[in-house]
């Protein structure tokens, strides 16, 4: 990677996913999704910690969050600080989690699956870690289920990812979801207002670890 590329990374980009992560259709979605996130708690992509002041005491006895970018987990660390529950923020890489097998009763993921680099490995790993039934509450964005848009996501993709931190625009989270073995109890598909046309399809749900 460049100089002007690692520069990138480290310093722009944590400040536009904060950016673009604070939108109020985002909030909404996160009071909806993560007050739901039961006993001991993954967040896959903590990011900056947007989520961590939605977490319920009454339900959440714990939360660990992993993410890759360590600038992003300095910005997490007031937010982990000031949660109603306790925080671990730990770096790492979501196709490696650095936990036993069966540890964790729920887990969390949002707008995350779009960037990380094998999603597949993924949420093997989120399989792996979650006890047997345990749910999976997610809300993402990605492909839409209109041709039109479709064909432009794949287009813009390719250049997108470079600038967007390995995000991609077109990957069908429900279909990665079922591929790794999960089973959706919930799952609501659909264009949020507001949003970008490129962006703004989002998945939202509950899938279970078998």
């Amino acid at each position: 990677m460049s100089v002007i590329g690692r520069a990138w990374d480290r310093r722009v980009l944590p400040w536009l996913v904060e950016k673009a992560c604070r939108s109020t259709t985002i909030l909404a979605e996160r009071k909806r999704w993560v007050p739901q996130a039961a006993g001991e708690v993954l967040e896959l992509g903590v990011g900056s910690g947007l989520n961590l002041a939605f977490y319920d005491p009454a339900q959440a006895r714990a939360v660990v969050g992993i993410d890759p970018s360590p600038e992003l987990l300095v910005q997490a660390r007031s937010r982990a600080e000031a949660a109603a529950v306790p925080v671990e923020l730990v770096e790492a890489a979501a196709e490696r989690l650095p936990f036993d097998a069966d540890r964790f009763d729920s887990a969390l993921v949002s707008y995350t699956l779009c960037s990380v680099a094998d999603p597949a490995a993924a949420l093997a790993e989120v399989r792996r870690v979650l006890r047997p039934g345990a749910p999976l509450y997610f809300v993402e964005h990605g492909r839409s289920d209109r041709p039109r848009v479709r064909a432009w996501q794949a287009r813009v993709t390719p250049v997108w990812r470079r600038i967007g931190g390995n995000c991609h625009l077109d990957r069908d989270i429900a279909q990665l979801l079922r591929d790794a073995g999960f089973a959706l109890t919930t799952l609501e598909e659909g264009h949020v207002e507001g949003g970008g046309r490129l962006t703004s399809y989002t998945y939202q749900g509950v899938a279970i670890s078998p």
